[in-house]
C-alpha cells in the first residue's frame, strides 16, 4: 500500500460536504495545492472541484471528496486537515509536518518536500513492530 498524502477530520469533512451542498448541483468537492505567495513563500490553496482532474489524489472521508494536485503531494505528505472556528476567523487549518515556518498572520507558510526515503523507513519499522 502507497502513502495516504493527507488525512481530514471530522470538521474538516463536515465543512466540505456543506460547501458541496450549498455551490450547486455540480460540485463534487475541493481541490487542495499550493503556490508561491506570502512572506513565508508559500500558501495553501483550495478550489471548488466541479470535474476532477484525473491526476489528482482523492481523500474521501464521510462523503467528503479532496483532491490534492499533484504538484503540491511531496509538501503536503502526512498532513492533516482540519476545520476550526474561532471568535474571530473560521477555515481550513493544515497540521503538515513538512512545514519549517510560518508569516506572523499565519496566511503563508514555508515547507520542504518530504523525504520519501524516511517515510519508508517508518512505515517498515511500524510493520516490523506491529
Amino acid at each position: 500500500m502507497g502513502f495516504q498524502v493527507m488525512t481530514m477530520t471530522d470538521a474538516a469533512a463536515a465543512r466540505v460536504r456543506a460547501i458541496i451542498e450549498n455551490s450547486g448541483p455540480d460540485a463534487r468537492g475541493v481541490r487542495v495545492g499550493i503556490k508561491k505567495g506570502g512572506c513565508a513563500g508559500m500558501e495553501y490553496t483550495i478550489d471548488l472541484v466541479t470535474e476532477p482532474n484525473p491526476k489528482d489524489d482523492l481523500i474521501e472521508r464521510d462523503g467528503a471528496s479532496v483532491w490534492v494536485d499533484p504538484a503540491a503531494v511531496l509538501y503536503l505528505l502526512g498532513t492533516q486537515m482540519d476545520f476550526e472556528t474561532t471568535k474571530l476567523r473560521s477555515g481550513f487549518t493544515f497540521s503538515n509536518p513538512n512545514q519549517t515556518s510560518a508569516c506572523g498572520c499565519g496566511e503563508s507558510v514555508e515547507l520542504k518536500a518530504a523525504d520519501l526515503a524516511e517515510l519508508a523507513r517508518q512505515k517498515q519499522d511500524a510493520a516490523l513492530a506491529g
